[in-house]
């Protein structure tokens, strides 16, 4: 089976931070940012561990605002 590299692009002034996305992720790659906020004044998502996303897009799949796009790539 090939092996999968992905990487979220997190919309941040959609974000809400309902922490959805990172309960979702089988890779714990994502976590609400501790300190900064967008301008709505919400903790937003980020990739914390970005190397370890393997493109599942199960975080994508359970963000009700549609705050996050997915990408995948093959490794050879």
């Amino acid at each position: 089976m090939a092996k999968m590299k992905g990487t979220v692009v997190v919309h941040t002034e959609r974000c809400k931070g309902c922490n959805l996305c990172a309960v979702a992720c089988p890779s714990e790659v994502l976590e609400l940012h501790p300190r900064e906020v967008n301008s709505k004044g919400y903790h937003y998502v980020y990739m914390k561990k970005p190397d370890d996303c393997i493109g599942c897009a199960n975080c994508g799949l359970v963000c009700p605002d549609g705050c996050l796009t997915i990408y995948k790539v093959k490794l050879n």
